[in-house]
């Protein structure tokens, strides 16, 4: 397997190393920092206006269709450069493109390719996180509209998205896979409430709980049919469980990077452990940068990437905390007491990933009974 740029490849490389180097106004802001999150939404603009976001995707919805190798390279550049990664779309995109109607597709894409329109997603719920078909937000049909009444939580940009990728039960009389559908709902309206939740990190904007209290939907932003809401779910979640399609191999390599500088800058004032972990992280970030690129000539063959999301998802999580690792140990060393409070909340962010997205117990099961084969009892 050749992993080196083709010409095309490499000039693309070279132009946006160019315009990282021309363009400085991503820097500084840490991701447990609010100012982080609040500069997402013009970080992504900034991406698409230079012609290094959504480079994949059909030209009509605002792509380029090109080859998933400049995603990567894409996330790596910024890595390199310390950028932020780019905002992850692409499974929300994934669901509507997949199970909407041609011309839904055509009104919603292109602002959620563009930066124009913020979308969330609303799945997880109090009671319904890893066991997320026992939700109870439902969505009962009154004339043309669904009225929403019910409660989620963990919503990404929950605050100031306009959109959301909701998914409701619209048929409780069925098992309960199958009475869930998915809309795309207007969070400008009454009858939705929504409020921050402060992160063990310190951060108070990424996430928040969302109260549905009569919120209306019409029935033409039904994405898929009703009782749908299922399996459009579940290819949501499968692509947002690999790494190639969230870009977390640009921000797990990018911490490394800064925890590597904090050693190279006073070597002899870092502990042996300190950069036995350190190493070890990068260890992990360059298994995972390379299991992306193995993944992405996969799909070639396979675009949906089935279950091996499963996979992607428990290597992500190793690296994430490899990583979160380092970083708590570097938090108190005299080379990094200036970003010791992003480093610990680095460490604290990182303990998560092992539930959001599907508990990594859940994972193990998917891949023993549905990659290995084994019996599920």
């Amino acid at each position: 397997m050749d992993y080196g740029d083709s010409p095309e490849e490499g000039a693309f490389r070279d132009r946006l190393r160019r315009w990282l180097t021309e363009d400085r106004s991503w820097s500084s802001a840490s991701s447990t920092d609010d100012e982080y999150w609040t500069r997402q939404a013009s970080w992504h603009t900034a991406l698409f206006e230079a012609g290094f976001f959504a480079l994949a995707w059909p030209k009509k919805w605002g792509g380029q269709e090109l080859h998933h190798t400049f995603e990567v390279i894409v996330d790596e550049e910024l890595a390199r450069a310390g950028a932020p990664p780019k905002p992850s779309l692409g499974y929300l995109i994934q669901g509507i493109s997949r199970f909407g109607s041609e011309e839904l597709c055509d009104r919603f894409i292109p602002g959620l390719i563009s930066g124009r329109d913020r979308w969330r997603q609303g799945f997880s719920e109090p009671d319904a996180g890893s066991d997320l078909a026992s939700l109870q937000t439902t969505a009962v049909l009154d004339g043309d509209e669904y009225v929403i009444e019910g409660h989620k939580i963990w919503t990404s940009y929950s605050d100031v998205a306009e959109w959301c990728l909701l998914l409701a039960r619209t048929d409780p009389d069925v098992p309960k896979h199958r009475g869930l559908s998915v809309f795309a709902i207007p969070m400008n309206q009454s009858g939705i409430e929504q409020r921050p939740l402060r992160m063990i990190n310190g951060v108070s904007n990424e996430f928040g709980q969302v109260t549905f209290d009569g919120a209306r939907v019409t029935a033409e932003n039904l994405i898929g049919e009703p009782g749908q809401g299922w399996a459009l779910a579940m290819t949501i979640v499968a692509f947002e469980r690999q790494p190639a399609e969230l870009g977390y191999v640009a921000r797990y390599a990018k911490t490394v990077s800064e925890l590597e500088g904090d050693v190279r800058s006073d070597p002899d004032s870092t502990r042996r452990e300190i950069a036995e972990h350190i190493a070890w992280a990068h260890v992990q970030s360059e298994m995972l940068r390379l299991h992306v690129c193995r993944r992405l000539s996969e799909r070639l063959d396979d675009p949906d990437g089935g279950v091996h999301g499963s996979i992607d998802k428990l290597l992500m999580t190793w690296t994430e905390q490899s990583v979160g690792q380092a970083a708590r140990h570097a938090a108190g060393s005299a080379t990094s007491q200036a970003g010791g409070d992003s480093r610990l909340g680095t460490y604290l962010y990182s303990r998560s990933q092992s539930v959001m997205g599907g508990t990594s117990q859940i994972q193990k099961n998917i891949i023993a009974t549905r990659v290995l084969g084994l019996p599920s009892n």
